[in-house]
């Protein structure tokens, strides 16, 4: 285990990070439970698509939800992807600028 420290507004913030190792054999410190392995998720990265624009996390949580393609994802509200753990405010004007690429947008 591994002390990261960070200075945040004046407070110094610190996260106990442990070593993980993934199914590939990648080792890699995580402070969150997520399991994600930032090795695999940029060997991963598609190389085009909305995919390819999003963030790691916002990625992969649309992918383990089967939203893999702009048609799917227009089958959604703003609200509903919002709910998925793993997607910010952050990701959705990639996602509606990706959308009106197509001529799609999320349901009403």
């Amino acid at each position: 285990m591994i002390l990261d420290q960070k200075l945040f507004g004046g407070i110094i913030l610190t996260a106990d990070k442990s070593l993980r190792v993934c199914e590939k054999g990648h080792k890699f410190y995580k402070s969150s439970e997520c399991k994600s392995c930032p090795i695999c998720d940029k060997e991963n990265k598609p190389k085009s698509g909305f995919l390819s624009k999003l963030s790691a996390p916002a990625r992969n949580a649309l992918v383990h939800e089967g939203i893999d393609t702009l048609k799917k994802l227009s089958k959604y509200t703003e609200k509903e992807i919002l709910k998925i753990h793993g997607i910010g405010p952050a990701s959705l004007p990639i996602m509606r600028t990706s959308l009106k690429e197509e001529g799609l947008s999320f349901k009403e």
